[in-house]
């Protein structure tokens, strides 16, 4: 039995703590909050920020968290904190406290907090990089599509930190695990991933047995069978360990009502800055190109699979086929006010109204005709996945390439990829960079924006 040595990583949380706790308690010292025993008040904030950075994951930032995962954390941290500093009042009944002076203290902590956890991390990863300290040697089991995709992530992205030692293919007619772990042992191997597809039952079993009596970390990378879930839900009924396919962040609560909210002020602001001097002015042109109805209206598949009735500015003559056919390159049934406007992505902006009345949100899966849904649904895999979040006016898809006209199959398999990646890693930040990025994309114009 061989354990691996320690490593100083271990040692970066509690240190990142600490500096945080100390920025917390002198930072009380420059403001005339007027506490009556401000020993009382530090060690209460102390224990306030631990136990909430507990609750929130706060130091659970790993070589591979991106950076727009790290600000929820922040905002959660500092909200929480927040109130429990004005509690802090009531509880200890202590009127007299500056209200002021103390929304001055929070300031000043959420500035310094933010800089220096975002400094920290940026840091660790040049550190990693560039003198390459930090690092943990990895080996991978397994030969397929999606281990070469690990193994280049491992040299190319050198900010992760992981340093690829070997892989061995259970293909090979000398492979052997025994092999594997006389390896592992010599080459002081940190983390161990492997293909759960290539190995039988009794080998995963023994390698689990090997990395918990040798403390390596072991980690599965998921079979090739289309399966697109990026998270598993793990939870316990009784003592009975139980696994969800997919957590869906938005059917919690507060997340569910900060989307709703971020989608009311969002429309609110495009119908009242936008809509209300852009309408009149597209009616006229559209009147005046062709006969018909300044918008059009189509039902399409939201929420649950139920049925909605988006709304557009039209864009084609009046025609027959306008709920069966989707437009195509050089369509003839798009005007040439229609043609400028689909283009730009002006059409799709009365669907803020849909935003309004809550069948849609700002970003999400974009809807599809319900003919096209039904069709979808029984041709593509994982499609009605979309279906449990509300349709958006753009969405993580269309922001990657796969917007407008879809050619083959593969276009609406990638574009579901994207769509189930959106709705088991939803934030408010990703929701704000989807937003921004559609906005670039229309000022520039897409190749498919037709």
């Amino acid at each position: 039995m061989n354990y691996k040595k320690g490593r100083y990583s271990s040692l970066i949380k509690p240190l990142f703590s600490f500096i945080d706790l100390v920025i917390i308690n002198m930072a009380v010292f420059y403001f005339e909050i007027n506490l009556k025993n401000i020993y009382v008040f530090c060690l209460y904030i102390s224990i306030s920020w631990i136990l909430i950075a507990v609750k929130n994951h706060f130091y659970e930032v790993h070589r591979h968290t991106r950076l727009i995962q790290i600000t929820p954390l922040l905002f959660r941290q500092i909200i929480f904190f927040t109130i429990a500093l004005y509690a802090f009042i009531g509880f200890f009944k202590q009127p007299n406290i500056s209200r002021l002076a103390l929304g001055e203290y929070l300031i000043l902590v959420f500035i310094l907090i933010t800089i220096f956890k975002f400094l920290t991390t940026y840091l660790l990863k040049k550190y990693r990089t560039v003198l390459r300290g930090n690092i943990r040697r990895v080996i991978v089991i397994g030969d397929n599509e999606k281990v070469r995709q690990l193994i280049k992530t491992f040299n190319t992205r050198l900010d992760y930190g992981y340093k690829f030692e070997a892989k061995f293919s259970v293909k090979d007619e000398s492979f052997s695990l025994e092999y594997c772990f006389d390896y592992i042992i010599e080459n002081n191997i940190d983390e161990i991933y492997f293909s759960v597809s290539e190995l039988s039952n009794k080998q995963i079993n023994t390698l689990i047995d090997f990395a918990d009596n040798n403390l390596r970390e072991l980690k599965f990378i998921p079979d090739n069978k289309e399966i697109y879930s990026k998270k598993l839900k793990y939870e316990y009924y009784d003592y009975i360990p139980i696994l969800s396919i997919r957590a869906i962040p938005l059917q919690e609560p507060v997340n569910k009502f900060v989307k709703r909210l971020f989608d009311i002020l969002f429309s609110i602001c495009i119908i009242v800055f936008v809509l209300s001097w852009l309408t009149p002015i597209l009616a006229i042109l559209i009147k005046l190109e062709s006969k018909g109805p300044v918008f059009f209206k189509q039902s399409r598949n939201g929420f649950n699979y139920k049925e909605f009735d988006c709304y557009k500015f039209r864009s084609m003559t009046p025609n027959k086929h306008a709920h069966l056919a989707q437009a195509t390159k050089g369509d003839l049934r798009i005007t040439k006010m229609g043609a400028f406007i689909r283009k730009t992505s002006i059409d799709e902006l009365p669907q803020f109204f849909n935003v309004l009345f809550g069948d849609m949100s700002v970003v999400g899966p974009r809807p599809h005709m319900v003919s096209h849904t039904n069709m979808y649904a029984q041709r593509i895999d994982k499609f009605m996945v979309r279906h449990f979040v509300k349709p958006g006016i753009t969405g993580l898809a269309q922001i990657s390439g796969f917007r407008g006209e879809i050619e083959t199959d593969k276009d609406i398999i990638n574009r579901v990829k994207y769509d189930i990646f959106y709705i088991e890693n939803w934030s408010l930040l990703l929701d704000l960079k989807i937003a921004f990025q559609t906005l670039t994309n229309a000022v520039k114009g897409e190749e498919k924006a037709y």
